[in-house]
């Protein structure tokens, strides 16, 4: 119960004072403490001084001395050993003595008032490289696939050297898994092979601590098979070992090393691990390793020297058991059991012991916690002095690993050393316990900027110092309560951790540290920032040499912030090359080569954080051309062609192109044989006869072709028959009475030997006769004369050389000469449709009588005159052309109420035949067109006159005519629409009770049994005085002109108010003259009006409200533009304003455009009259 006390007031005393490690302000009293020494085991190097170290810090400063292999050493009696100022580092000047004189075992002690730290036992060594001794090596000679073992044997050295073999040359001899290298530097081989035979096998040991190295004498093999052994025996018989005498066969493994089936292995924890399985054999057995007793530990295991070695580092207890490696080819496998043990040298649990700072009347602990294998044992001392030789003291207590303070009191400070160690080694460390009485100070700078990026962790601290050990507390702002919560972590030492760092942490803090003596604080400062991000990375690019490449690299950051980019290649620095151009946010490569290819890596650094992105660069080019063209397999018509491809650049090849040249019949011209498949070198080509061959090959990738190989050698084929017969035999006549046979000829590839020629064979077909047989030579024609016209014929051409025929020709047909048709149509007749479309019907004529390919049917008709007595003759022939064996066909186009004649042709290649009797036909009656002319005379107060002419194409006879008018007043309104009925032997009309002074618009148009036509139009003004007439053709506009242009300038300078009424009335549109123009043709936009439909809309300016303008009628019946715009297309709104097919008008009645009307105002060539002026002063006013 009394132990189980202790334990618990133990670990409370332990926790209590976890903080107390800290380290204490060197204004404040404090015994020494170790700062630097030298490594337990010191190798020096004879032809430097010697330094061992030992610095110390301590108030008072320390005073140092030394001991050499266990007693004092009196520095200052060696004149050749001097002490660092304000340090205990030794510097041995070995000028004038040898290194070896000063080794041995030193130990330092730092010392004040306060107590006394030691350093390691420092074992100081002279480094060796010793030569190796002088021996004859004799040469080895050995048969052929035995193994072998070439012994390196180096001289001892300190620390041991590293061996390698290399030739006369310093190049590396090349291993693999039959030749390597074994961990103690001899060179093994499984089996030797007869390349092995050489005379500088050189074994070297490199020396790394006086890097030196030192070379064995050259080592001379010999590998011969039986035969030449024999042969050579006389030569090497007194000087020379022979290893085997009977031939060697395939053999199963054994190992080389190491010995027997098993074998033991020790290793200490943390050190490397390597074991080594080395086997001969025939062929090369392969070796594997398996841990019988679990897995390798994955990311510290590692094979070398192709499997024979087994590395683990960093070994730990784990790592123990046994270990099988096997060897192995295909006679059988051997295996080799490796036990491994694992022991440990002393190593810390829990870390070395830590200071203690305790304040009078409290309590502590020091702990030296370690392990290692076998269990090490653990001695304390104080000041250097064994503690159960140091003074007793009441407040200390001794137990094992472990002393206890209760109680301390003023001058109980010291310093105690704890000892650890076992057969493998040694741990040695120092802790003060300092008593002291001081009140609280913070020791981080004040004022201090903490910048961090936003969602990153964030350490401020506050590291602080005071006996006894002070409370640490955090504010922000504004103090009003302590960090806390899930946010916030506190450290033991102060220090305050906020995880993910958010904008809203950003602010003052205040860090306050309290003990019993006093309170200190300390603000700091925290500022968050926004995280440096690549919004646009760079990209995978694949290029062609020569090119261009860009990298772009855009990068969003904190304002705050000045970020700098760097670029990488491969890890490495960007090649010094004006080829590449850094932007802000790019990089350029300009003028690609291969050597470009790489990974590109941009790297955007602010002093807070980073980010980076990579992308790769392939380079591609068109692929090298193939080598190495070789013919194999030679046969008659049939040779292999291999090559080996050139380098492809980074674009797999998709096919070669095999060409060739026929050196015999094209010299210099190449042409393509065939492809294949870019995974293949090999082709089997098919060859023809009588050819001589010379190939090349084209590669081609991505980018395109290669450029062609080297030629092969030339590859020349025997003579032999054709193969094949010309293609394309015809037959055609040029006259009635002849037959043109013609064919492809065969080329110089296909003529398959010299001589070539052909046999032509004809005759008439239907006829039983016999084949007519003739031969060219050097043509591809042949005119058989005197043939009937346009008879069949069967046609054969067969191609024959020197060698032979060629196979049975396929038969052709062809036909004789064709001569013009010998007959017409007959039976040609017409039917009317409408009264503008017509069907002409015909017999075909007899294929016997058209003598020779039917082309088809012309059609000749023409138009002899209008059925109406009024129009005139026309005679204009027009063609209709109807392809093939037609028997009818249509014409369109026709004019109505007109009588047309026609006939009918027949033609072939060779022309028309005779014509058909002529025939008549006549159309049926259609809508007539316009009235020539529309001219208004006699204008009174409230009547008129209207004249007109018929329509120049009636169409068909005229039944009566349509005249529809109504009033326009000031403002563009429409009246109501008044129509009448005349008969067709009118041609003028008089209007009576009209409004005076009033416009009116007119609209005529004439009528068959067929229906209305389209309308004329016109326009007129009653008048006041009857004496006057004013009749307007064409709209002029008072407002463009010039003198009233003037009148109104004037009037506005004088009095405003009349400018304003002027503007108004203006708006509302004014009086304007008639002209009459005989010429004006109807405006093709027109349509039909019915003769029931008098519906018309409103009248209405849509643009500038100016006075409309007078139309005039040509005698023709057309309006043009250009002419007259009395169009009720320009009335209505676009093209809504038409009349229907009953002559009735629809749409709305609007004014023109400002800008037609003064261009047509100019083109008047009239002044307005005087009455019309003052009628459109008085619409103003």
């Amino acid at each position: 119960m009394e132990r189980r006390r202790m334990d618990a007031a133990l670990l409370v005393l332990f926790l209590g004072h976890l903080a107390g490690a800290l380290e204490v302000p060197l204004d404040l009293p404090q015994p020494p403490t170790i700062t630097h020494q030298s490594h337990k085991d010191y190798i020096i190097d004879p032809r430097e001084n010697i330094i061992i170290h030992c610095d110390a810090k301590g108030k008072p400063h320390p005073s140092f001395s030394w001991t050499r292999n266990g007693t004092h050493y009196d520095i200052e009696q060696d004149p050749n050993v001097t002490v660092k100022p304000h340090s205990g580092t030794l510097v041995i000047d070995i000028s004038r003595v040898k290194a070896e004189d000063y080794e041995g075992v030193y130990q330092c002690t730092a010392r004040n008032k306060h107590g006394a730290a030691v350093s390691n036992n420092i074992v100081v060594r002279q480094s060796r490289s010793p030569l190796w001794s002088k021996e004859k090596i004799k040469p080895i000679v050995v048969q052929e696939g035995v193994s072998l073992v070439l012994l390196c044997q180096p001289p001892a050295g300190l620390p041991p050297p590293i061996i390698f073999w290399m030739d006369n040359n310093f190049q590396r001899l090349p291993q693999s898994s039959r030749v390597s290298q074994s961990l103690s530097g001899d060179l093994y081989f499984s089996n030797v092979l007869r390349e092995d035979s050489r005379n500088d096998y050189i074994c070297y040991a490199r020396f790394p601590h006086t890097q030196t190295i030192q070379q064995k004498q050259p080592i001379t093999v010999k590998v011969l098979n039986l035969d030449a052994i024999n042969d050579t025996m006389a030569a090497f018989y007194n000087d020379t070992d022979l290893f085997s005498e009977d031939p060697v066969d395939e053999r199963r493994p054994t190992f080389l090393i190491p010995n027997g089936p098993s074998s033991s292995k020790m290793v200490l924890r943390g050190q490397v691990l390597e074991m080594e399985c080395i086997a001969e054999g025939l062929p090369t057995p392969n070796i594997s390793w398996t841990k019988v007793s679990g897995d390798f530990p994955a990311k510290r295991t590692s094979f070398l020297y192709y499997q024979k070695t087994l590395r683990i580092v960093d070994v730990s207890e784990s790592d123990a058991g046994e270990y099988r490696c096997m060897a192995k080819n295909r006679l059988g496998s051997v295996h080799h059991i490796i036990r491994v043990t694992v022991k440990a040298s002393p190593y810390w649990i829990s870390g070395s012991p830590r200071n203690l700072v305790l304040a009078p009347g409290e309590n502590g602990v020091l702990t030296c916690r370690a392990s290692g294998t076998p269990k090490p044992s653990i001695t304390w001392a104080m000041n250097g002095i064994p503690i159960e030789n140091s003074p007793k003291d009441l407040s200390r207590k001794v137990e094992d690993d472990t002393i206890i303070f209760t109680d301390v009191q003023t001058g109980s400070s010291a310093v105690y050393q704890c000892n650890v160690s076992n057969e493998y080694g040694y741990l040695l460390s120092n802790a003060f316990v300092n008593v002291l009485s001081e009140p609280p100070r913070v020791l981080t700078p004040p004022n201090i900027v903490y910048k961090v990026i936003k969602n990153h962790r964030v350490l401020m601290d506050c590291a602080s110092f005071g006996s006894p050990i002070p409370k640490i507390t955090w504010f922000k702002d504004s103090r009003s309560g302590t960090l806390d919560g899930d946010m916030y972590k506190m450290h033991d030492n102060g220090t305050v951790e906020i995880s993910v760092a958010q904008a809203r942490n950003s602010g003052k803090y205040t860090c306050v540290a309290r003990n019993i003596l006093g309170i200190f604080e300390n603000h700091v400062y925290l500022e968050v920032k926004e995280p440096t991000r690549i919004l646009k990375q760079p990209e995978y690019k694949v290029i062609q040499r020569g090119r261009s490449v860009v990298f772009e690299c855009k990068v969003k950051h904190d304002s705050s912030l000045v970020p700098t980019m760097n670029w990488l290649k491969d890890d490495g620095e960007l090649p010094d090359d004006e080829r590449l151009v850094l932007d802000s946010d790019s990089l350029t490569i300009t003028d690609v080569t291969e050597n470009d290819a790489g990974v590109y890596t941009c790297i955007v650094n602010t002093t807070l954080d980073h980010d980076s992105a990579s992308a790769e660069l392939t380079v591609i080019e068109r692929p090298d051309p193939p080598t190495d063209l070789e013919l194999t397999d030679q046969k008659k018509r049939s040779v292999q062609l291999t090559w080996t491809p050139g380098d492809e650049h980074n674009s797999p090849i998709q096919k070669f192109l095999i060409q060739y040249e026929d050196s015999l019949h094209h010299r210099g011209h190449w042409h393509n044989l065939t492809e294949v498949p870019g995974t293949k070198t090999t082709a089997h080509l098919k060859l023809s006869p009588y050819v001589h061959y010379i190939f090349r090959v084209l590669a081609l990738n991505a980018v395109g072709f290669s450029r062609p190989s080297l030629s092969s050698r030339m590859f020349k084929t025997d003579p032999a028959a054709p193969d094949e017969n010309p293609t394309g035999v015809q037959g055609h006549g040029t006259v009635n009475n002849n037959l043109v046979i013609s064919w492809k000829p065969l080329s110089g590839l296909q003529s398959n030997g010299p001589g070539l020629h052909y046999r032509v064979m004809w005759r008439q077909k239907s006829i039983d006769s016999e084949w007519t047989t003739v031969t060219v030579a050097n043509n591809s024609k042949f005119v058989v004369s005197e043939t009937p016209t346009f008879v069949p014929y069967e046609l054969k051409v067969q191609a024959v050389n020197d060698h032979g025929s060629g196979p049975e020709p396929a038969i052709s047909h062809g036909y004789s000469g064709e001569d013009l048709p010998s007959a017409a149509p007959k039976n040609v007749h017409a039917v009317v449709l409408n009264s503008t479309l017509a069907e002409v019907h015909w017999d075909a004529v007899p294929h016997e009588l058209i003598r020779g390919y039917l082309k088809g049917y012309k059609v000749y008709y023409w138009r002899e005159r209008s059925l109406h007595k009024h129009n005139p003759h026309h005679v204009e022939k027009q063609i209709l052309t109807f392809s093939g064996n037609h028997t009818h066909g249509m014409l369109p186009g026709l004019h109505p109420f007109s009588l047309y004649s026609f006939n009918v042709k027949v033609f072939n290649g060779k022309g028309e035949g005779p014509a058909s009797p002529t025939q008549q036909f006549e159309t049926h009656e259609g809508v007539p067109a316009a009235p020539s002319s529309l001219v208004i005379t006699n204008p009174k107060l409230d009547s008129l006159t209207l004249e007109w002419n018929p329509p120049r194409d009636r169409n068909g006879l005229i039944t009566g005519y349509t005249l529809k008018y109504q009033p326009v007043n000031n403002s563009n309104e429409l009246g109501p629409v008044e129509e009448l009925a005349l008969p067709a032997n009118e041609t003028s009309v008089t209007l009576f009770n009209l409004k005076y002074s009033t416009r009116y618009k007119f609209y005529l148009n004439a009528k068959t049994d067929k229906g209305a036509g389209p309308a004329i139009s016109q326009e007129a003004v009653t008048i006041m005085d009857e004496g006057k007439m004013t009749v307007a053709s064409r709209q002029v506009d008072i407002a463009t002109q010039g003198w009233f242009i003037g009148l109104m300038c004037a009037i506005a300078l004088l009095i405003l108010i009349l400018l304003i009424i002027c503007f108004i009335q203006r708006n509302k549109g004014g009086k304007y003259p008639v002209k009459e123009k005989e010429d004006a043709h109807t405006d093709p936009e027109f349509q039909p009006m019915k003769d029931d439909d008098c519906t018309f809309g409103e009248y209405s300016d849509n643009e500038d409200h100016k006075p409309l303008k007078g139309s005039s009628t040509p005698s023709n019946g057309t309006v043009k533009r250009d002419d007259s715009d009395d169009s009720l297309v320009e009335y209505g709104e676009g093209e809504d304003g038409q009349f229907n097919e009953d002559g009735s008008f629809i749409g709305q009645y609007s004014g023109k455009s400002a800008s037609r009307e003064t261009a047509e105002g100019q083109e008047s060539s009239e002044a307005p009259s005087p009455i019309n002026a003052m009628n459109s002063l008085n619409s103003f006013v």
